[in-house]
């Protein structure tokens, strides 16, 4: 954010006392306070920042704690033996302990727009900051970060948590907004309105006007970030427990199609089946969301095949009720030609693209269940994740429910379990290992 760019006047810091606020030492990771007192012990600030406040204020259990001080990151690095630097747009310091990961970021200055700073190093095109490691104060680091409820400070040295952005009446009305202009703010960074619809969704928290207001027409700018990075925002989006509620905001502000072009197309589409795969991915999401919340295991290859499944069939001018059971040539070639076109916009590893198509696939064999072929379908790798996907076409109208119960009942008779949803990797076969002849003796 530049000077230019801040509300005005700023807003003058708010310190609320360890006596006034719910926040516990208890309730912070181990690790977390670790770093959080040998950063003070050293001379240095030391806040826990972000989502970890925030969610803690509300009585939420933080996914990750986040650590922000004046500490440079190779003097973090110094500090702590378990420490690695990452990032180039903006340098952070991880510092590892086992599977947790603390993340320590130094605080970040404003600058003029034109990277002329010289504490550290920017690059700015476009209104778009490609990089951006120049260090500043809390206040500053404050103002730059996104949303007010984001903006929360709590101090290590007195417990107190400082708000920089009037932050906490909007945590306590449940209003979501960002700090300064949303339009320079999304044009710096537009993943930012997809972290708008993905905090107002799991929080449950309103979009402020003014920062909801502009999303729709610059939506648009999503076009600019790179594949790999929006695939990790749609997981984030659609399988962190609240998709069906992100679902929903990502449509209303139009964003779902920079993510799902070809989803969006069949979705406003006049094809009579339009109803039917709108049931179809919202109940898949939904699926998703009870799996999440049962601590069951999911697979973005499932969701994105659900979330493609509609340009496949759209593809196929299948736009209308049909009800011939697909043609496996034609859904072959309908499924790769939206995957490429998909893979355009938001990448997706081999790793999940490859059992997603095979399981796409066995859509057309599942609708022939009828002889021997049909029969060792029991057996393939992909058949409980397709079996489940069948389920979910069935929920939606899409095919007979008689359809689906064939399968469960054959299933049920074979002394097989009912599938789980998942995705499993089929079992490796060791290779035997060869025996070398033995030699006899010389005479």
């Amino acid at each position: 954010m530049t000077q230019e760019q801040l509300p005005t006047p700023l807003p003058k810091a708010r310190v609320i006392p360890r006596s006034d606020h719910p926040v516990s030492r208890a309730s912070i990771s181990d690790n977390a306070l670790k770093v959080l007192y040998r950063l003070k012990n050293a001379g240095y600030q030391a806040y826990l920042v972000g989502g970890g406040v925030r969610d803690l204020y509300l009585g939420r259990e933080p996914k990750d704690f986040d650590v922000a001080t004046d500490a440079h990151p190779e003097d973090v690095r110094e500090l702590f033996r378990n420490c690695r630097l990452i990032g180039r747009r903006f340098r952070l310091a991880h510092v590892h302990f086992g599977r947790e990961i603390i993340e320590v970021a130094t605080f970040r200055a404003l600058h003029d727009g034109n990277g002329d700073d010289v504490d550290g190093d920017v690059k700015i095109e476009d209104g778009r900051v490609l990089r951006d490691n120049v260090y500043g104060t809390v206040e500053e680091d404050a103002m730059r970060r996104d949303f007010t409820i984001n903006s929360l400070y709590y101090n290590i040295a007195d417990f107190s948590i400082v708000d920089f952005a009037d932050g906490m009446p909007d945590l306590d009305a449940g209003v979501l907004r960002l700090i300064g202009d949303p339009e320079a703010r999304y044009r710096e960074d537009a993943v930012r309105m997809l972290r708008a619809v993905r905090f107002a969704a799991k929080l449950g928290f309103r979009l402020d006007e003014a920062t909801a207001a502009p999303i729709p027409e610059m939506a648009g700018m999503l076009e600019h970030i790179p594949q790999a990075r929006l695939f990790e925002e749609v997981l984030k989006l659609l399988m962190g427990g609240h998709g069906v509620a992100t679902y929903q905001l990502l449509r209303r502000y139009q964003l779902l199609g920079y993510l799902f072009p070809e989803t969006e197309a069949a979705l406003t589409s006049e094809a009579s089946m339009v109803p039917i795969w709108e049931r179809f991915v919202m109940r898949a999401i939904e699926n998703t969301d009870q799996r999440i919340a049962e601590d069951k295991p999911v697979t973005p290859a499932f969701l994105f095949a659900a979330l493609l499944w509609p340009a496949i069939m759209r593809r196929m001018d299948r736009g209308d009720d049909v009800t011939e059971p697909l043609a496996a040539d034609e859904l072959q070639e309908a499924s790769s030609d939206a995957l490429v076109q998909q893979l355009q916009r938001v990448s997706l590893p081999k790793r999940f693209s490859i059992p997603m198509r095979e399981m796409l696939l066995l859509q057309a064999r599942l609708e022939r269940p009828r002889g021997k072929r049909a029969m060792r379908l029991l057996s393939h790798p992909r058949f409980r994740a397709a079996y489940d996907f069948l389920l979910l076409r069935a929920e939606a109208g899409e095919v007979e429910t008689g359809l689906a119960q064939i399968w469960t009942d054959r299933q049920t008779s074979a002394g097989g379990p009912v599938a789980e949803g998942k995705l499993e990797e089929p079992p490796v076969r060791r290779r035997r290992r060869r025996r070398r002849p033995r030699t006899r003796p010389q005479a």
